[in-house]
C-alpha cells in the first residue's frame, strides 16, 4: 500500500470510530436536497428510462450512465464547505 492510500485509510478509520463520517455523510444529504441536487438526478434517471426504454435499462445500466452527471451536478460550494469540515477534523486530530 502507497503512503497516498495508507494515509486515506488512516483518515478514514479515524472518521468512522469518531462518528464525523455519519455526520458528514448526512450533512452531504441535508445540502444536496436543499440545492435540488435530487431532485435533478431523479429527473435526470426518468429521462434515460424513457429514452432507451424501461424493459431496457437494468440497474447498472443506469448507475453507469447517471454516476457522472451525478458528481457533476453537486454544487461547488457544497464540496467546499465538506473539504473544510475534513480539513478542520484533520486539524483537530493532527496526531494522525
Amino acid at each position: 500500500m502507497n503512503k497516498d492510500a495508507q494515509m486515506r485509510a488512516t483518515i478514514n478509520q479515524k472518521l468512522i470510530e469518531t462518528g464525523e463520517r455519519e455526520r458528514l455523510k448526512e450533512l452531504l444529504r441535508a445540502k444536496l436536497i436543499e440545492c435540488g441536487w435530487k431532485d435533478q438526478l431523479k429527473a435526470h434517471c426518468k429521462e434515460v428510462i424513457k429514452e432507451k426504454g424501461l424493459e431496457h435499462v437494468t440497474v447498472d445500466d443506469l448507475v453507469a450512465e447517471i454516476t457522472p452527471k451525478g458528481r457533476a451536478l453537486v454544487p461547488d460550494s457544497v464540496k467546499k464547505e465538506l473539504l473544510q469540515r475534513i480539513r478542520t477534523f484533520l486539524a483537530q486530530h493532527a496526531s494522525l
